[in-house]
């Protein structure tokens, strides 16, 4: 029996073990909503040629590990039977072919003029055009011109869903096009566009039960948690990180039950609630610890891990009044963030520097907060930075009305882009050692 030389040459390529194979066509099935009962001796079937067309969910689960349809992995469908022999009725065929007569035009004219039907490369395509839009997103943040660019890729994805070979298919473009719309409701929410982030936010939500996506449902809990805080609503924000800590996803991998509670713990601290905001810390923390970091996930994801639960905890440590130690946290999530990360390494510098303002060091704090502006020179400030930037503004001016450097960095760093309206000095709203006014967290998708 010859083996399959293809698979085996993909499995080489991306220096992949039988094991590893595995695991991850079981996450990929299991993401679907199948069991992951794919071992060893599967594995081998497939390499030696013995199983020359596996089922349809272990295929695409397949085609999605290795980027590519399962006939160049060297998988072949089996031969059609051909129809019998067995000698007909005259009758018969004489009676069928008189009834049929009428009706063959219209069975067979469909057929040639029929739209080409979609399958599993028009979403493999469908997503890797997302992944670039995620990387853009890691560089610039937020704006205009990715949430239409994510816009065009749901229409697109909806217009090929219709035209889908098998329900399965279909299903997944379901899934492309909550992903889709949920990147675009990410760019309004970055650049603090609330109505329309909440608008979007509905829509995949919507899409994501069409699709049965565990994983963009709870990105979106995940959004909705964020655009509560934007507006005011604590109490929805923290109900919202629970929800996203109730999808299915959380449920099967503790890296996304780590990313749903820490930011419950972001809206806990929010609302003062300190312990349950250590609590939920600590559940993070726990979560992370048990999840493999080398597991394939969305690129959305991408942002989270170690680096970015240590930032999320700065965040809550400074809200709840700890700001020595929100500084060093800040300080050690910096030494680790990927430079590719460029708005979150900028948002994490403007944290840092309110944790330093918090403790009245005010020279550190203003040269702190002047490094975001470097990090971000020739990109427009997303409005959720812009926002951050107005909070550090204004408890500057609120903490140290009279120092040279307060004025200073209003006048001579605010007009590089910053484009933020500070409060006015002494407002009353101004908690300096608790929670600071407008900005939940950093982080592309922990809103």
């Amino acid at each position: 029996m010859e083996g399959n030389e293809s698979l085996i040459s993909a499995l080489k390529e991306r220096a992949l073990t039988q094991t590893e194979l595995a695991e991850r066509v079981n996450d990929h099935l299991i993401r679907a909503g199948h069991e992951g009962t794919v071992g060893d001796r599967t594995v081998r079937n497939w390499l030696t040629g013995k199983t020359r067309w596996p089922h349809p969910p272990q295929r695409e689960a397949l085609e999605a590990v290795f980027g590519c349809t399962a006939e160049k992995l060297g998988f072949r469908p089996p031969a059609r039977r051909r129809p019998s022999n067995s000698p007909e009725d005259p009758v018969d065929r004489r009676n069928f072919l008189s009834a049929a007569t009428g009706t063959t035009a219209s069975v067979v004219a469909p057929f040639a003029g029929a739209p080409p039907q979609v399958g599993t490369s028009d979403v493999i395509r469908l997503r890797q055009n997302l992944d670039a839009l995620m990387e853009l997103d890691d560089t610039r943040g937020g704006h205009e011109g990715l949430e239409r660019a994510a816009l065009s890729g749901a229409e697109e994805a909806l217009a090929k869903q219709k035209l889908g070979a098998t329900q399965r298919i279909r299903q997944r473009l379901f899934s492309v096009a909550a992903d889709y719309t949920a990147t675009a409701a990410w760019s309004a929410l970055d650049a603090r566009q609330g109505g329309r982030a909440a608008t979007l936010l509905r829509r995949a939500l919507y899409l994501a039960g069409m699709g049965q996506d565990p994983v963009v449902e709870m990105r979106v809990w995940n959004s909705y948690a964020m655009l509560a805080y934007q507006q005011g609503e604590h109490h929805e924000a923290v109900d919202a990180g629970r929800a996203a800590q109730s999808t299915a996803i959380t449920r099967r991998d503790p890296f996304f039950a780590s990313l749903a509670h820490a930011r419950t713990a972001i809206g806990h601290s929010t609302l003062g609630n300190r312990q349950a905001a250590i609590r939920s810390l600590e559940y993070a923390q726990e979560a992370l610890g048990k999840a493999s970091l080398d597991d394939p996930r969305p690129s959305w994801m991408a942002f989270f891990g170690p680096a970015e639960l240590t930032a999320m905890r700065a965040i809550v440590l400074d809200r709840i009044g700890d700001s020595a130690d929100a500084e060093a946290a800040s300080h050690r999530a910096l030494s680790s963030i990927p430079e590719q990360f460029r708005r979150n390494r900028a948002l994490a510098t403007t944290r840092l520097a309110l944790a330093q303002l918090h403790q009245r060091d005010i020279d550190q704090a203003c040269a702190t907060a002047s490094n975001v502006f470097e990090l971000m020179a020739g990109s427009p400030i997303p409005g959720r930075m812009r926002s951050l930037l107005g909070d550090y503004y204004r408890d500057l001016i609120t903490l140290a009305p009279h120092a040279a450097v307060a004025r200073e960095w209003g006048t001579d760093t605010a007009p590089n882009g910053a484009e933020f309206e500070p409060a006015r000095a002494g407002d009353p709203s101004l908690r300096p050692r608790g929670p600071p006014a407008d900005s939940p967290g950093f982080d592309r998708c922990t809103p």
